[in-house]
């Protein structure tokens, strides 16, 4: 089939990001000899740079990792609350929702300690070195994606009159960044030197890596993040807050690695993290399909895949969070998923419906079933990468015009000719997000605008634990050996987005002896919202389709008879996928990238 790049393949190596400049850093760690998680560290650096937009150093990230010859492993990244963020204290503010920005939406920062801890436990190279080319972009500047400068101007009014650290960043000589004109963030680069200078006679390698997470725990980096949370500022409430963050939540938080939870399907294991974050309701979605499957891209088959994730996701704001045990072995049990998969009918479903796992009474936040003011159309953006303005789909982070900031998502995939494989999705610390910390460069998170300040929910805001995040990579495996990484931005898209995507991968006809990875991506996608947004301010559209235009017409009225809501967006405007592939029988290495937006980019050899 057509595609619009060809599906790379190799023996060396393979990276898939979000942009081309963290895709092409990656690749250089490998080709001086560093492993798979040594490039990923690298090349997550350099997204913190080159998409500030859509991730930070103070932001969040799950990792999937498959050693060569070892097991699949999560590294969670994902920073809890602070000691004093409780939902009652929230609510004494007046607020019944978690402002969508400003320091009481920051959770303990979580991207730098576990990207250090990958490095320090399954990479080969220096710190000095990965962190060489984020140093390198951050001092002598890089040409901005468009859409970088795009989303400055949406907030540029409240950089010139609140949050005047990041206009200094962003804002230089009062004009956002441009295709073209190097963007710099001189503070960015001090700060890790600073960092690198502090920890140069640590010792050898590993210790001078956890020198480094002390330093961002408890030295300067800690400090000028505390001050910061500190500072009075104007957030999506109207008002100005502090926040919570303190020396002892820093101090008392690091990276940790769980065991993936994961599914078998049709001769695959899909892993995924577990039910702190959205990742499960893929392998729900996966546990609902039918042994047969309508034929790709058909009406039956959109429609089968929207309603199972309508189910999932229910099931997702009933169960799903860190303040509670949940119910996952029922949630994925046979039982279960077939009095649930009985619930998809002909027609379109318009209600939240999660499921009763082992019996148990489900309960939806209050606020679940707030809609959206349907007022049109949704529309998107005047740059023609499609993304959806953040009044119109709830799903999807982005920003309005009224300082109202969800921002949005970065992914990558590494794979080695070892046959190392990570996949990872860094989000938050969003230059939208907070103001940047003078000091350091990059401003802290908003993950806790995933939780519920309703008490005794299961995504309840609560001290000390995750808030759910939607960030959920993928790794799968074939006969037991890991084949497949991949990934999405997209916040409450991601999931849906990649299930259509491992779809036509697993099960399409392959191309030169490996999988089309180009022709999944490529393939037409849609999402639906008919669940409650996970980000500020929290709304669903019941029933509501978006498809992209390319969608076959006869496929599009056909779901309109059926009662979807249709939205047709732009020809390329669903999903954002990167994926990297290797085949264990004869190590030949793939990749491929998302078209869409014009900055995601596979390179290998």
């Amino acid at each position: 089939m057509f595609t619009t790049r060809p599906t790379l393949q190799g023996t060396f190596g393979m990276v898939s990001a979000t942009h081309w400049l963290a895709s092409q850093s990656a690749m250089a760690v490998l080709e001086r000899g560093g492993n798979a998680f040594d490039a990923a560290v690298a090349g997550a650096f350099v997204l913190h740079v080159v998409e500030p937009h859509l991730n930070g150093p103070a932001g969040e990230v799950p990792i999937l990792l498959a050693p060569a010859g070892g097991a699949v492993r999560v590294l969670c990244g994902q920073g809890v609350a602070p000691a004093g963020a409780t939902a009652a204290r929230y609510r004494s503010l007046g607020l019944d929702l978690v402002p969508g920005t400003g320091p009481l939406a920051a959770a303990v920062p979580g991207a730098f300690d576990a990207w250090l801890l990958l490095l320090r436990d399954h990479g080969t190279t220096s710190l000095e070195d990965v962190l060489s080319y984020a140093i390198g972009y951050a001092e002598h500047g890089h040409p901005p994606v468009e859409k970088l400068g795009a989303t400055v101007e949406t907030v540029r009014e409240l950089f010139e009159t609140e949050w005047s650290s990041s206009a200094r960043v962003y804002l230089p000589g009062g004009r956002s960044p441009r295709p073209g004109e190097p963007l710099r963030n001189p503070a960015l680069a001090a700060t890790w030197k600073r960092l690198l200078a502090e920890t140069a006679r640590a010792g050898g390698r590993e210790a001078r890596i956890d020198a480094a997470r002390e330093v961002w725990r408890s030295g300067f980096i800690a400090e000028a993040l505390v001050r910061q949370s500190r500072r009075p500022t104007l957030d999506t409430s109207g008002e100005r807050h502090t926040g919570t963050l303190t020396e002892d939540d820093l101090a008392g938080w690091s990276a940790t690695y769980e065991d993936p939870v994961t599914y078998d399907w049709k001769g695959w294991t899909v892993c995924k993290a577990g039910p702190w974050s959205q990742g499960p309701a893929f392998l729900q979605q996966l546990a609902l399909l039918p042994p047969e499957l309508p034929a790709n891209g058909s009406a039956d088959y959109v429609h089968l895949l929207v309603e199972g994730c309508k189910l999932a996701m229910a099931d997702r704001e009933a169960w799903y969070g860190d303040a509670a045990d949940v119910p996952l072995a029922d949630l994925l049990s046979d039982d279960y998923t077939t009095a649930r998969r009985a619930l998809v009918g002909a027609e379109a479903s318009f209600e939240l419906r999660p499921g009763s796992p082992g019996g148990r009474a489900p309960r939806l936040p209050a606020q679940a079933h707030a809609r959206v003011a349907d007022d049109g159309a949704p529309g998107f953006d005047a740059l023609g990468a499609g993304e959806p303005t953040a009044a119109e789909v709830p799903g999807e982070p982005h920003v309005a015009v009224d300082g109202t900031t969800r921002g949005d998502t970065c992914h990558l995939d590494v794979v080695d000719r070892w046959g190392n494989m990570v996949a990872a999705t860094p989000s938050g610390g969003w230059l939208q997000s907070n103001p940047v910390v003078p000091e350091l460069g990059f401003p802290l998170g908003t993950r806790l605008q995933m939780t519920w300040l309703e008490e005794g929910l299961p995504n309840t805001l609560t001290p000390g634990r995750r808030p759910r995040t939607t960030l959920t990579p993928s790794l799968a495996l074939r006969d037991g050996v890991p084949v497949l990484a991949f990934g999405t931005p997209g916040g409450d898209q991601q999931d849906q987005w990649q299930l259509h995507f491992f779809l036509a991968a697993a099960l399409r006809a392959p191309i030169r002896g490996g999988l089309d990875l180009q022709g999944a991506i490529d393939a037409p996608n849609w999402h639906t919202d008919s669940f409650p947004s996970s980000f500020y301010p929290r709304g669903r559209r019941p029933g509501s389709l978006t498809v992209e235009s390319r969608t076959d017409p006869a496929v599009i009225a056909e779901l309109r008879r059926r009662g979807h809501d249709v939205t047709v967006g732009p020809a390329w405007s669903e999903g954002r996928l990167c994926a990297v592939a290797r085949d264990p029988e004869t190590g030949v290495l793939s990749a491929a990238a998302n078209p869409r937006g014009m900055q995601g980019y596979a390179v290998g050899r």
